[in-house]
């Protein structure tokens, strides 16, 4: 998907809508690593400039059993223009231009949020953990029913506020869920829209049309149809058994709406077995009959991948890497431990999100991808240099890492985009299992979060 490729048409002018509440406490400043930059300093505004002392990963040291026992890195200036990576050498550049220095801060990747939810939130708002009657998704759809018109009138201003708090942890980029649903119509889609063109120029995303309260059980097609013609780039789903009420018709709707539209389908689907794995099956088998689906389909949670007998799951796994039917994970802890070593080695697309955050489903969620690296990390074992490295995947674009598995770099490389975050820390390794600072965040060689001076 082209990123920021939206219609701008109508919704240059959407934020009167939303933004009557503009003055709202922070809830959430504690959980920020560091303020976002205002747009008059003046590292943002250079369009070309040295990036002076930054560490990169080089290679791996192994020892006498060829393990890898730790990552070697040495410092670099970096020539960025252009929104671009254009040189990168050891030795001085000899260009006239201004200098920025990483202080041997190490370099990685920007990260990603694959699946955040920042039409509906608390966030920015009054702190909010009452309790809930219900825990079903029936349960929950009622309760939002209730409340969805209160939260969208200051829709706007908490999806703003919640792209800074992404900015802040080093996320440069999300695929964001809204609602489609009869309370609300298109109006979250609306506020959405607007909160995201107000950051375009220092965020890119991607927008899933969500039908929360189910296609068929809310009778959203036509909503569904008419976001489908608004910039979004998925078409969503839930539930298809247990929420709607008939999985095929349910799963039909969904893609013919994507084939129509030319969009792909990121599909809610926390169902456990059977009807969860009978609902994967017939995901494989629609976008196996239509190709062009194929790479851009995806499911989002996907419990019942964790519920399955290995055998069901390596012939599942594999079907879904050769047709680049991807997963995007939470990282659930608890009893929910999704296989995610099991999908990485036959090839499935695998991506992380926050989910929610601070909202009526739950008070967690702080949009640290580098954190969910983490989890896994710790969920799966991954305790040693390498493993640790490799965890790094899930919360990156691609699932690029600084190197590959045999220890060769893969990134930065001359003409990427000038993605990518600044940490104190020795290595990748180091990163993962230690959470610090983001230090600066790049967007197209922009400096969106932190503090690096020129």
């Amino acid at each position: 998907m082209e990123q920021n490729k939206i219609s701008r048409k109508k919704f240059l002018g959407m934020s009167a809508a939303a933004t009557g509440a503009a003055l709202f406490s922070g809830i959430g400043s504690s959980a920020m690593t560091n303020d976002v930059l205002p747009e008059d300093k003046k590292t943002a505004d250079l369009k070309e400039y040295i990036l002076t002392n930054v560490r990169l990963e080089e290679s791996f040291e192994y020892n006498e059993k060829n393990e890898v026992v730790a990552t070697k890195t040495d410092l670099y200036n970096l020539h960025i223009a252009d929104g671009k990576i254009k040189k990168i050498a050891k030795g001085k550049l000899d260009l006239k231009l201004k200098t920025i220095d990483a202080k041997g801060f190490l370099m990685l990747p920007g990260l990603r949020d694959m699946h955040i939810h920042i039409d509906k939130t608390y966030y920015a708002g009054k702190w909010n953990a009452a309790p809930r009657k219900g825990y079903t998704v029936k349960d929950m759809i009622v309760l939002e029913e209730k409340i969805i018109p209160q939260l969208l009138t200051d829709s706007q201003h908490k999806a703003e506020e919640a792209i800074k708090l992404m900015q802040s942890q080093g996320t440069y980029f999300a695929r964001c869920q809204t609602n489609i649903d009869p309370v609300s119509g298109l109006k979250s889609l609306e506020h959405l829209l607007a909160a995201l063109e107000k950051n375009k120029d220092s965020f890119a995303w991607e927008i899933v049309a969500f039908p929360q309260h189910g296609i068929l059980y809310s009778k959203s097609e036509p909503l569904l149809r008419e976001a489908a013609k608004m910039g979004v780039d998925f078409i969503g789903g839930l539930d298809p058994t247990s929420v709607d009420g008939n999985l095929e018709k349910s799963l039909d709707s969904m893609f013919q709406i994507a084939i129509d539209n030319n969009k792909g389908i990121d599909i809610h689907l926390h169902e456990g077995l059977p009807t969860g794995k009978a609902a994967i099956e017939y995901i494989i088998k629609k976008t196996e009959e239509n190709k062009q689906l194929q790479g851009k389909s995806y499911i989002s949670h996907g419990f019942a991948l964790a519920r399955m007998e290995p055998k069901d799951l390596e012939k599942i796994a594999e079907q879904m890497g050769a047709l680049g039917i991807g997963v995007v994970s939470t990282i659930p802890i608890g009893r929910t431990i999704m296989p995610i070593p099991t999908l990485k080695k036959y090839g499935v697309k695998l991506m992380t999100g926050t989910d929610s955050i601070v909202d009526h489903w739950q008070p967690f969620g702080n949009c640290d991808m580098l954190e969910k690296a983490k989890l896994c990390a710790q969920l799966y074992g991954w305790t040693d240099e390498f493993s640790l490295s490799r965890a790094l995947h899930i919360a990156t674009t691609n699932e690029i890492l600084p190197l590959n598995d045999a220890g060769i770099r893969t990134w930065p490389l001359v003409d990427n985009e000038a993605n990518f975050i600044l940490v104190k820390a020795s290595c990748s390794a180091e990163a993962v299992a230690r959470l610090p600072k983001r230090e600066g965040v790049f967007y197209k060689g922009k400096l969106i979060a932190g503090e690096m001076k020129a």
